[in-house]
């Protein structure tokens, strides 16, 4: 029987645990989703830790490219050792140099510091001008893997690369597919890429009226409406794992 593993992409210590009791295999936590993801806090980690799966720590200390000043990265770099402190299962991270290549003597810092917890390259990867050379790059530094779209929009558009991502690494470092990844389209993805594990966020809307007394005042740089927010969703998260048991059942 095949196994598949679910990844859930977390923004708070609310999401994980709606993760977790959803029935996902590892959560991927960050904070600012609507800014692509940022490095979260030792607080969010140490409660998402709670839920008993693992967790693998978003390491980004802005929005906006990966390519970082010397401040960012010792941020990067402090942070990281933090985070691993604290209990993270791994770190995720992509840098990058100012042309779109991997930046290995970077990169390679941050796997030398998390040793032997897990190292996952994010979806900077999509933006490489040469996907076959980050993929050696990313082997030769020793990273368990890779998220990816195939260098589109949404995964299930980049089946085709992502298959290729995968055959080309040969078991050399893992490919994980993410990106616009639903309950509607993962089964297909699955058989298109033949990847064993999918990254997805599964969210659904949420108001806090706390701000509604002066719609006036905005704290938010760019939409949402102000109180407006989102939440891991524990029932699409379920039927995702629902179907990926069905998938796995199928394959036996």
């Amino acid at each position: 029987m095949k196994n598949y593993l679910l990844e859930i992409c977390c923004g708070s210590a609310a999401d994980a645990a709606e993760a977790a009791a959803a029935g996902a295999n590892r959560v991927e936590l960050c904070s600012a989703l609507p800014l692509g993801g940022l490095t979260p806090s030792l607080g969010t980690l140490k409660i998402a830790k709670e839920q008993g799966i693992p967790v693998m720590a978003l390491l980004r200390p802005r929005e906006g490219g990966f390519c970082y000043s010397k401040t960012e990265f010792e941020t990067m770099l402090r942070d990281a050792e933090s985070l691993l402190a604290h209990g993270a299962d791994g770190l995720v991270f992509g840098i990058l140099h100012a042309d779109g290549t991997v930046d290995e003597e970077r990169c390679q810092k941050l796997c030398q510091i998390a040793g032997k917890k897990e190292k996952v390259f994010h979806r900077a990867v999509d933006v490489v001008p040469d996907w076959r050379r980050a993929l050696e790059s990313l082997i030769r530094l020793g990273v368990t893997r890779v998220l990816t779209s195939g260098q589109c929009p949404s995964a299930p558009e980049g089946a085709k690369t992502i298959r290729a991502m995968r055959e080309y690494a040969a078991g050399r470092l893992q490919i994980l597919p993410g990106g616009g990844i639903k309950t509607h389209n993962a089964a297909e993805l699955l058989r298109k890429t033949g990847c064993s594990q999918l990254h997805a966020s599964l969210k659904s809307p949420h108001h806090d009226p706390s701000s509604d007394g002066n719609p006036l005042i905005h704290f938010n740089g760019v939409p949402p409406k102000e109180g407006d927010y989102s939440l891991a969703d524990r029932a699409q998260i379920a039927a995702l794992r629902a179907l990926l048991e069905s998938e796995e059942r199928a394959s036996l």
